[in-house]
């Protein structure tokens, strides 16, 4: 049996799969001073980026309205965003006003148009076909972009994912908290060759399941502690005892972590309880206990579901860009007050976007790249990065003639300015991200610090 294997299969708590920070197994980062979190928010099902972000430009407004149809926005609706020439080129989705704010203090971006790619691709290329290098395997397909986005590694199989890799590469875990958290449940983006995620949940505390006050379950837990006293010498037993030390011990500190009074987290998330709320609400109470774990470096993971919106889109979309909205306005908030606005960095991903052009069913199809949000005070916000797409159906940005735009900024470029903030080296970058070298470019200017 695998070490990995083991791992997966040795049960759970908190309804979650176990996992592990394998002892000290991690490189030295170029820079791990003080304390930095990366929080993914994971929107699945594929967002619709043609409603997140809208043009306000006269000629762009008519091609999306054009296209569009019924799913039109109407553009005195759109909350405007100023850049500091004063000039408000985009609008986002009414839903997103509370966003605003931010922007305005310069903690929000935007990236436009991010997707899978292995190297840079034009349309023409991508028309023409050829190797997989330009026919990623499995572009439109949900399980597949899935992976390769939470792997960022496009068209090829792997079991690990960016996040768990970056966390491989920094020695900044040694505190009583771990490093990598999801309050999302498993993922691939949280597993690494030698990290794995601790699953957290979103409400409540981790309990062990099964432990209660009758003999036989006293038995079983004495039978499982008594693990940690076996010589090490068989791989199996050393699996077993790894994980179930690793797991006790940081239960402890994630419950009293949960329990905590977090007064700045609780002020600024009264109201909210939908499940993105609940989510971003425990990831903040972990990080208002940041001073009394030392751990340096974390990344968390959450998600928000249900945007495959084949059908009626419009109300349902609007739903869910306000609870990522509103969640993501008051994370922002309690970053702040308490202090870590500049050390914490939060940011969105989605398998692709939806077709801008809009099927029988008031609905939209799968389609490709995408635009995202990057949030938090390290952020060089009020400004927009990337090549926003031309809106002509089969125009010069569409890989085909339903408005799926070929990506001009890869998931691996994106990746590697969150994950160089973090305290990645250059030359380490490319193990987190294996498909970097294939990129001229491979940061950008949306980070400082």
């Amino acid at each position: 049996m695998k070490r990995r294997d083991f791992l997966r299969g040795a049960g759970a708590i908190g309804g979650a799969c176990l996992f592990s920070q394998l002892g000290a197994l991690r490189a030295l980062a170029d820079d791990t001073g003080g304390y930095k979190a990366l929080v993914c928010i994971f929107l699945a099902g594929g967002n619709d980026s043609n409603n997140t972000v809208v043009p306000l430009d006269g000629t762009a407004y008519s091609q999306y309205g054009k296209a569009r149809g019924g799913l039109t926005l109407p553009k005195d609706k759109l909350a405007k965003l100023a850049l500091p020439d004063g000039s408000t080129p985009y609008g986002l989705h009414p839903s997103l006003s509370s966003l605003v704010p931010a922007w305005d203090e310069g903690q929000l971006a935007l990236l436009f148009n991010v997707g899978t790619l292995e190297r840079p691709l034009s349309v023409a290329e991508y028309r023409t076909g050829g190797d997989s290098s330009v026919r990623i395997p499995g572009l439109f397909s949900h399980a597949d972009q899935v992976r390769q986005w939470q792997a960022s590694i496009a068209g090829k199989a792997t079991g690990t994912g960016w996040g768990g890799r970056l966390m491989d590469e920094i020695d900044g875990v040694a505190g009583g908290m771990p490093g990598l958290i999801s309050v999302a449940g498993a993922s691939r983006f949280g597993v690494g060759v030698r990290s794995e995620a601790m699953v957290v949940p979103s409400s409540g505390l981790m309990e062990l399941h099964g432990v209660d006050n009758t003999p036989a379950s006293q038995a079983r837990l004495a039978a499982w502690m008594q693990l940690h006293d076996i010589d090490k010498e068989s791989q199996l037993v050393a699996s077993a005892q790894d994980v179930s030390g690793f797991t006790l011990e940081k239960r402890d500190t994630i419950n009293a972590a949960l329990s905590a009074s977090a007064p700045i987290t609780k002020a600024a998330f009264t109201g909210l309880t939908t499940g993105i709320a609940k989510q971003l609400t425990a990831t903040s109470r972990l990080i208002e206990q940041r001073h009394s774990h030392g751990t340096q470096r974390q990344v968390f993971f959450c998600s928000l579901g249900g945007f495959d919106l084949h059908a009626a889109q419009l109300t349902t979309h609007a739903s869910l860009l306000r609870q990522l909205g509103d969640a993501l306005a008051a994370f922002n908030k309690a970053m702040n007050r308490m202090g870590a606005g500049s050390q914490v960095t939060a940011f969105t991903h989605s398998e692709f976007s939806r077709t801008l052009h809009v099927n029988t069913t008031n609905g939209t199809d799968h389609a490709w790249g995408g635009h995202h949000f990057i949030l938090g005070g390290a952020v060089q916000g009020r400004t927009c990065y990337g090549s926003f797409p031309d809106l002509r159906v089969a125009g010069p940005s569409d890989a085909d003639r339903l408005g799926r735009w070929v990506p001009t900024t890869s998931v691996d470029q994106y990746a590697a300015t969150l994950a160089g903030w973090f305290g990645v080296g250059p030359q380490r970058l490319s193990t987190v991200l294996p498909n970097l070298k294939n990129f001229a470019q491979p940061t950008l200017p949306f980070l400082r610090g």
